[in-house]
């Protein structure tokens, strides 16, 4: 690492929260002889950069910022260089800079102080509001204040695997939600889709997710862990709320996976130019009777095999005609969505759905994409 990488990294890792593109501003001045740093934060609804500080939004194929975000590559363009802020797959938005040098080398430098930024934004995001308020364009309601906060994030990447996911409607979610963990063996994830309103809802699917979480922690296999959620779903509510879930968990190295099926979420695999629906036996929702034993399924995937995971809101929208979205259309996305990155694709769907409705969606939806690469050294 060179002496300015080095002495950025310590500029970066001392830096007051609230103050880390001053500092960062202050630094690629001296040391690049920069005249213009700002930071572009990608929006809730993934449609949108925000500057920090506010102004105007870039948005569109047609802005290099934009450009540079959805295609995760550094772009010079009329003299700034533009550089993705991404940390492990999580896309936290674009760092603009100018004037673009022409050294290479320092082109590389500035790069990985993009990636930098993008680490620390994520270990001072627990203490300060302002980055989170800055991705806003406008207010999000409390339920989903709730739902974005229980999220592990929206896109993780390694060697074996690529995963991402997005709620909709951005700004007022209520009970759907995704949750996925890691150790590099295997990936767990669950979609939910929880029933009521408003807080109702977020507290149903904060109560599920954490159940799930804490027997994941616990060791439990994934049977045990449908198990405990709901008994404490049901130990709660005493079957008068209950949400359906889909519970995965895939062995990176040989590509098996194990599910539960526990309500409406729909599971679709991409294999080449196919779509498959993975047949699962359906069974009770969580939280719905007491004392219900859950049977794991299995099934093998393909090397480059891609999963979607969709909640009802997708496939059960309806136009402002009255026709549903459909099975059909679903499938016709998801066969079209192979030369998209899972983030790109989770978008485009939600995208291509409210397209279709003709506005913001009513009901809540979630997709979640992941594409198994097979085992990985």
């Amino acid at each position: 690492m060179s002496d300015r990488l080095t002495e950025i990294r310590r500029i970066l890792a001392g830096a007051p929260a609230d103050l880390l593109v001053e500092r960062l501003a202050e630094a690629v001045a001296k040391a690049y002889e920069l005249t213009t740093t700002e930071l572009l934060l990608v929006d809730y609804r993934l449609t949108s950069l925000l500057p920090l500080g506010g102004g105007r939004e870039r948005v569109g194929a047609g802005d290099p910022a934009w450009r540079c975000f959805d295609h995760q590559e550094a772009l010079v363009r009329d003299g700034m260089l533009y550089l993705p802020v991404t940390m492990r797959g999580e896309r936290t938005g674009v760092l603009a800079l100018a004037p673009a040098p022409a050294d290479p080398t320092d082109l590389d430098e500035l790069a990985e102080i993009a990636t930098l930024l993008a680490h620390e934004l994520a270990a001072v995001r627990a203490g300060t509001d302002l980055y989170a308020l800055a991705a806003r364009s406008r207010r999000l309601t409390l339920a989903a204040e709730m739902q974005w906060e229980l999220l592990p994030g929206r896109s993780r990447e390694r060697s074996s695997f690529t995963l991402a996911g997005q709620l909709e409607p951005a700004y007022a979610v209520r009970g759907d939600t995704f949750d996925w963990s890691d150790d590099g063996h295997r990936v767990w994830l669950s979609v939910v889709n929880g029933m009521g309103e408003g807080v109702v809802a977020a507290s149903l699917t904060a109560l599920a997710t954490n159940a799930l979480r804490n027997a994941r922690r616990g060791g439990l296999e994934l049977a045990d862990q449908a198990t405990l959620a709901d008994q404490a779903i049901y130990s709660y509510h005493r079957g008068a709320q209950h949400l359906s879930a889909l519970l995965l968990e895939l062995d990176l190295a040989g590509g098996q996976v194990t599910a539960i099926d526990a309500g409406s979420p729909r599971l679709l695999v991409l294999r080449g130019d196919a779509v498959l629906e993975q047949p699962l036996e359906a069974q009770f929702p969580l939280g719905m009777f007491e004392d219900t034993v859950y049977r794991p399924q299995r099934f093998q995937l393909s090397v480059g095999d891609r999963l979607f995971v969709v909640s009802d809101g997708i496939f059960e929208a309806t136009s402002d005609t009255g026709r549903r979205y459909g099975d059909t259309a679903l499938e016709r996305f998801v066969r079209r969505s192979g030369t998209m990155a899972p983030l790109e694709a989770v978008r485009s769907l939600l995208g291509d759905l409210r397209a279709y409705v003709g506005s913001d969606l009513v009901d809540d939806a979630v997709a979640v994409c992941l594409d198994w690469r097979g085992p990985q050294p």
